[in-house]
C-alpha cells in the first residue's frame, strides 16, 4: 500500500469509531465545564452584591460579561483554531478558565471580577467551547448529527450540577475559596484537550491545522520584495483595506445580512431576544431568596431546568428533524420563544417555592425547543458553504444584548426595588421577538408563494428553504463549520 493509501486508510478508521468516541465525552464534558457553567453564577449573586456593596445593576455586569464574552469570540475563536488547531484552542481555553477564577478568588472590588471572571473566563471557556465542538467535525462523518446531539447534553449535566455544587461550596467554605476550587476543575478542560489529537488527511496534513489561506495580494508583494523592489505606498494600503475586507466577509457575514431577508429577519429577532432570555438565569435564585425560600432550594430551581433539558431537548432535535417540520422550523421555534415568555408570568403571580418548581418545569420545557432550534433554523435560512461566517455574526450581534440586558433590568430593579420586573421584562422581549419572528417570516413566505404565482423566479431560493448537505468527508481545502452547535439555552 502507497504512502497516501496508508494515510487514508488511518483517516478513515480514526472517523466515526476508536478514539472518536473519547473525543465525544470529552467534548460532553467541555459543554458542562464551559457553557453550563455560567448557570451557577446566581447562587453567588447575594453574596457578592453583600461583600462589594454593590447594586443589582452592578453585580449582573459580572455574568453578563461573561456570557457575552463566551458567545461573542467565536470569530477569534475560528481565527485561533485555523492557525494552531482544534487541541491547541481548547487547552489554551482551559487554562485562561482556569487562571480566570483563581484570579477572581483574591478580587478587593466588583470591577476587578469583570476582568477576571467575567473577560478571562469567559473568553477562555470561549474558546474551550468552540474549538470542541469544531473537532466533532473532523472526527465524525457519518454519525456527525448523533454526536452533536449527544454532546449537547453536557449543557444540560452542567446546568443541573453546577448550581448544586456551588451551593454546597459556598455553605461550606465562602465564595472565595470556592472561586479558587472553580479554577481547579476548570482546568479539566486542558486534559480534555489532550484527548483531542490531530487527525491526518490524506495528504499527510494534521486535519486539525490547515495553512491559513495567503491574503488578498500578497503573492504580488512577495514577488516585489523578492525582485528588491518595495510596494507603492498606495498599493500596500489598498492590499490591508482588501485584506481587512476580505477577512470581515469571511468571518462576520454582512453581506448575507443584508442580501438574505430570512437571516436577516432571524437575527434581528433572536438578538432582541436575548436582551430578556438570560434574565430569569441570573435574578431567579436572588428573587427566591428574597422571597424567603432557602438558599439550598433556590439553587435547586436552576438544577430543576437542566434535569429536565437533559432528557427534552434531545427529543426536541429529534422530532423538529423530520420531513414534515422542514421549512417550518422558525415557527416551532418562534412558539418555543413565546412559551418561555409567558411562563414568566408565573413568577408574578406567586413566589412559593412549588408554584417556583412549576415555573421551572415549564421554562425548562419552553428552553428545550429554544436550545435545540436556533441553529437548524440558522442552517435552514443560510447556505452551508457560508454558514461558518453567518453563525460568526449572529453570534457577536447576540452577545451585545446578552452582556447589556441584565444590567439595565438590575438598574431598574434598583430603582423600583421590585424584582418583579425581571420577569416583566424577559416576557416582553420574548413575546415582542416570537410574534416578530414568526409573523415575518409568514410575510415572507406568502411574498415568495406570490413572487412563485406570478413565476417570477427568486434571486436565491435555497436561502428559504431547508437544504441536505452531504457528510462525506472534505478536503483540504474545505474545513466543517467552524461551529455545528453552539448555544447556552
Amino acid at each position: 500500500m502507497s504512502q497516501g493509501g496508508a494515510i487514508a486508510h488511518e483517516a478513515a478508521k480514526a472517523q466515526d469509531q476508536g478514539w472518536a468516541w473519547m473525543v465525544l465525552l470529552a467534548a460532553v464534558l467541555l459543554q458542562g465545564l464551559t457553557l453550563g457553567f455560567p448557570s451557577c453564577i446566581g447562587v453567588f449573586f447575594t453574596d457578592l452584591q453583600h461583600d462589594f456593596q454593590a447594586s443589582n445593576s452592578e453585580t449582573s455586569w459580572f455574568p453578563s460579561i461573561m456570557v457575552a464574552v463566551l458567545h461573542g469570540g467565536g470569530p477569534l475563536c475560528s481565527i485561533l483554531v485555523k492557525r494552531f488547531g482544534c487541541r491547541f484552542a481548547v487547552m489554551l481555553g482551559g487554562l485562561l478558565s482556569g487562571v480566570g477564577m483563581v484570579s477572581s478568588s483574591f478580587c478587593k472590588s466588583i470591577s476587578q471580577l469583570y476582568l477576571t471572571a467575567g473577560l478571562i473566563t469567559g473568553l477562555g471557556s470561549c474558546f474551550s467551547f468552540q474549538a470542541g465542538v469544531t473537532v466533532l467535525g473532523y472526527y465524525f462523518v457519518r454519525w456527525r448529527t448523533l454526536a452533536n446531539a449527544i454532546a449537547s447534553t453536557g449543557v444540560s449535566l452542567g446546568f443541573t450540577l453546577w448550581p448544586l455544587l456551588s451551593q454546597y461550596l459556598l455553605d461550606e467554605m465562602g465564595w472565595r475559596n470556592t472561586f479558587l476550587i472553580f479554577g481547579g476543575i476548570l482546568l479539566n478542560c486542558c486534559v480534555c484537550g489532550a484527548i483531542m489529537r490531530p487527525v491526518q488527511l490524506t495528504s499527510g496534513s494534521p486535519l486539525q491545522s490547515p495553512k491559513p489561506a495567503e491574503e488578498p495580494g500578497r503573492q504580488a508583494e512577495v514577488a516585489q520584495l523578492s525582485n528588491g523592489t518595495s510596494p507603492h505606498p498606495e498599493l500596500q494600503q489598498q492590499t490591508r483595506r482588501t485584506a481587512c475586507f476580505q477577512l470581515l466577509q469571511k468571518y462576520l457575514a454582512f453581506d448575507i445580512f443584508c442580501q438574505n431577508k430570512g437571516y436577516q429577519i432571524y437575527t434581528i429577532g433572536v438578538t432582541w431576544m436575548m436582551m430578556g432570555f438570560a434574565l430569569p438565569h441570573v435574578y431567579l435564585v436572588p428573587y427566591a431568596i428574597q422571597n424567603g425560600v432557602e438558599e439550598r432550594r433556590a439553587a435547586l430551581l436552576i438544577s430543576v431546568i437542566g434535569f429536565i433539558n437533559i432528557f427534552i431537548r434531545p427529543l426536541t432535535g429529534l422530532l423538529s428533524g423530520h420531513r414534515v417540520f422542514t421549512g417550518r422550523r422558525i415557527y416551532l421555534f418562534s412558539l418555543a420563544v413565546l412559551l418561555c415568555g409567558l411562563s414568566n408570568f408565573i413568577c408574578v403571580i406567586s413566589a412559593e417555592f412549588s408554584v417556583l418548581i412549576i415555573y421551572c418545569v415549564i421554562l425548562s420545557i419552553a428552553m428545550s425547543g429554544v436550545g435545540a432550534l436556533t441553529f437548524q433554523v440558522l442552517m435552514d435560512v443560510v447556505e452551508m458553504d457560508r454558514f461558518s461566517s453567518a453563525l460568526g455574526l449572529f453570534t457577536v450581534l447576540e452577545s451585545i444584548t446578552l452582556l447589556i440586558g441584565p444590567p439595565l433590568t438590575g438598574l431598574l430593579v434598583d430603582i423600583t426595588s421590585d424584582f418583579h420586573y425581571v420577569f416583566y421584562n424577559s416576557s416582553f422581549f420574548l413575546i415582542s421577538a416570537a410574534l416578530f419572528m414568526g409573523l415575518s417570516f409568514c410575510a415572507l413566505e406568502k411574498k415568495n408563494k406570490l413572487k412563485e404565482a406570478s413565476k417570477v423566479p427568486l434571486d436565491h431560493p435555497s436561502r428559504y428553504q431547508y437544504k441536505e448537505v452531504s457528510t462525506e468527508l472534505q478536503s483540504e481545502s474545505q474545513s466543517p463549520p467552524a461551529v455545528v452547535y453552539i448555544t447556552s439555552v
